[in-house]
Order: C-alpha cells, then sequence, then structure tokens
C-alpha cells in the first residue's frame, strides 16, 4: 500500500507543478544549472540538508536575498517538498528571523547549514544550525535549535548556545587539560603553533564559556541516537557531540576529529556498518579540494581516505567548484547516496547553484565524478 500511496502522491505532484507553471516536469539532475521549484522560481535552500518524512523529501536551507546582503540571514529557513527529488513544491519558511533586536535571531545575523531530523518519541522535529549573532561577524560560533510539531513549520526558536561547556572530550589526554598557552606568542601555522592546535589549546580556551560550533550537520543512528558535528576550535578541529534523548540539548558526551586539520563543510552517512564523512578544507567562500574519512563508529576513530573527487584537476582541487553540505541515501534505492554541494556566489548570494552528484564506491572508498546531466535510473 505504501508503494501506491508514495506513486499516488508523484502523480498528484507533477499534475500540481505543471498547473502553476511549469510546463513539463524535470526527470533529470543538471548540477549548477537553474533549478526551479513549482512556481518557476530557482530553489532557495542553500547549505541545506535533507529529512526523509513519511516517504516525502523535505529540504531545508538557507533563504538568501540579492546581493552580498544575502549572506546574512533577512528571511530565514526555506522548506521545499518533493516524491521524486527532481521538482520540489515550495512549502514557505520554516523558520524565520525576526524584527526583533531582543531576539537573537535578528534580521542580520547569520542562520547557516540548517539540519532537521525527526524525534519518533515526542513525535517532534528538530533543526539545529549554525548560528552567529548580528554584528559579530563569526565571532559567537553558535548553534541555534527550533523545534515544530509540523515537518514544515513554522518552527519556533529555542535557543543559541557554545555547545559542552565545561565537558572535555571523551578522547582528550588527561595530561593536557590544564597546561596554560598563550598562542599571540606562536606564529600562526609554524610547527609549535599547529602542536599547540592538535593538543587543544583553543579547546581549553572555552572550556568556560562552552565551544564553537561553526558549519554544522545532523546524523541519526538506527538506534536513534543524534550526533551534531560541527567545526571548533577557530575551525582548526571537528566536535561530534551527542544529543539528548529530545534532540534539543547536548550531553556532554562528545570526541574530538581530525585535530588541527581545518575541516569545514561536515557531512556524514552509513553504508552498511561503516560511516563515511565528506568535509571541505578552510578557504572561506572559495572551492577547495573535498575530504573523506570512515569509521565504525560516529564518535570514531576516523580514518582519512583522500579526496573523493576524479576529473581534471580543476575538478578534483575545487570539488566541482562545489562545497559539501550533506550527503542523501535515496530510499527504495539499493546503495544510491547523493552528494549534494553548493556553489557560493557571494558577490548575489541568491544565485547560488546546487551541485548533486552521484556517489560511487570503489575499494570501499566515496568516489565522485561530475555529470552534466544525470538521473537515479541510469
Amino acid at each position: 500500500m505504501s508503494s501506491y500511496l508514495k506513486y499516488l502522491g508523484s502523480v498528484i505532484f507533477v499534475c500540481v507543478y505543471m498547473l502553476q507553471g511549469c510546463k513539463q516536469p524535470l526527470n533529470t539532475f543538471t548540477p549548477g544549472e537553474l533549478w526551479p521549484d513549482n512556481n518557476g522560481v530557482h530553489i532557495n535552500a542553500h547549505g541545506g540538508g535533507m529529512l526523509v518524512h513519511d516517504e516525502v523529501y523535505y529540504w531545508f536551507g538557507e533563504h538568501k536575498i540579492e546581493g552580498k546582503a544575502g549572506n546574512k540571514a533577512h528571511v530565514g529557513v526555506h522548506c521545499y517538498s518533493s516524491n521524486d527529488l527532481y521538482n520540489w513544491q515550495d512549502e514557505g519558511i520554516a523558520l524565520s528571523a525576526v524584527d526583533d533586536t531582543t531576539s537573537l535571531i535578528d534580521k542580520g545575523c547569520i542562520i547557516e547549514r540548517p539540519k532537521v531530523i525527526y524525534n519518533a518519541k515526542n513525535k517532534q522535529f528538530v533543526m539545529w544550525f549554525h548560528h552567529e549573532l548580528k554584528g559579530m561577524g563569526y565571532k559567537a560560533a553558535m548553534t541555534g535549535v527550533a523545534v515544530s510539531d509540523k515537518v514544515t513549520g513554522p518552527y519556533t526558536y529555542l535557543k543559541s548556545v557554545n555547545p559542552n561547556k565545561g565537558y572535555w572530550p571523551a578522547n582528550f589526554t588527561d595530561s593536557l587539560k590544564h597546561i596554560a598557552v598563550n598562542m599571540d606568542t606562536i606564529k600562526q601555522w609554524s610547527a609549535p603553533w599547529q602542536k599547540e592546535v592538535v593538543d587543544g589549546a583553543w579547546l581549553r580556551r572555552d572550556m568556560e564559556k562552552g565551544q564553537m560550533a561553526r558549519d554544522m550537520t545532523l546524523f541519526v543512528d538506527d538506534d536513534g541516537t543524534a550526533y551534531h558535528i560541527h567545526s571548533s576550535e577557530e575551525n582548526s578541529t571537528l566536535h561530534i557531540a551527542q544529543l539528548s534523548d529530545d534532540y534539543m540539548s547536548f550531553t556532554g558526551k562528545y570526541v574530538r576529529v581530525l585535530e588541527g586539520q581545518m575541516n569545514e563543510a561536515p557531512a556524514i552517512f552509513k553504508r552498511g556498518d561503516k560511516y563515511y564523512m565528506i568535509s571541505s578544507g578552510c578557504s572561506g567562500w572559495k572551492p577547495n579540494p573535498a575530504r573523506s574519512a570512515v569509521t565504525d563508529h560516529p564518535m570514531g576513530p576516523w580514518t582519512e581516505l583522500g579526496n573523493p573527487c576524479r576529473g581534471t584537476d580543476e575538478e578534483i582541487n575545487s570539488t566541482f567548484k562545489s562545497q559539501s553540505t550533506y550527503v542523501l541515501p535515496v530510499q527504495g534505492e539499493n546503495d544510491t547516496y547523493i552528494y549534494m554541494g553548493d556553489r557560493w556566489t557571494p558577490e548575489n548570494a541568491i544565485d547560488g547553484r546546487y551541485i548533486w552528484l552521484p556517489i560511487e564506491f570503489e575499494d570501499e572508498k566515496p568516489i565522485i565524478r561530475w555529470n552534466d546531466e544525470w538521473s537515479l535510473r541510469e
């Protein structure tokens, strides 16, 4: 019955899509091209993530406006829905930035990389995002949480935090916990500086106020345990932190991952009994070579696998002019995963494009190749 209902839903969606102005429904992915929604408007869900609920895909992402101003949150988090991944229905703004200077999500703050997961126990949808406070640039390095009883929202903003205040990572050496160091006295990128980074100088600095949390993603394991994965320690080191049973707070259980390697844009997925990560280096809006890693458990230890991209030197070194945001396991398809990336355009943020490409596996390593046009049927 569920397969029939899914088919019926797809038929209804296509009919609505055509009635609302799109002459012909899409049936292929064309990375980097304009991607119209059911209203014929380019999808506005940047730095996004995907939730599958009741066999429907929901795409959440940053709603951008025109120009450089679009790099800040003036609208909020946009939501779209789809039955087939090609054609998307505009579901409106799931979380709104507000005209209220007493609110932390006042218009003009920064809301990036929103991800939504479903808490089956509480029957509640939980959104986390990278949050920077208005007028502070990227100094706050917080993560915000919002909830809703309805998948498309509206979501109610709860709080923003610097995670795991007062808690040491489970894999941090006791002998390093109380070493004092002044990073200002060490030349940046020198060997002594790099050693202090790996040994947790910034981790120790932030113990009292809570850790930094910038680029982030969420992952829910098969047992229902949810993890918040974020760039921390001035983007030098990833933290993988366990969330509470209601997914709305941190438990204090976390680990440092790939210490000192300067990873951003983490995307985690599971294949068989292995967990994989695709991430990027730190080069601002400019694309750089992707990284990949594997582990037997989300908390690690993680083993680096190198650049997953294959192609020309330019494609390999720029991740096809994109940066990772999510990896989507396709429902109903065996061993099928989609790399979701963003091609940022900071000079005119609203014109950012989406780079969706199939992930293959060779020698148990994820591999990404360019396709001008492709479909799930191929």
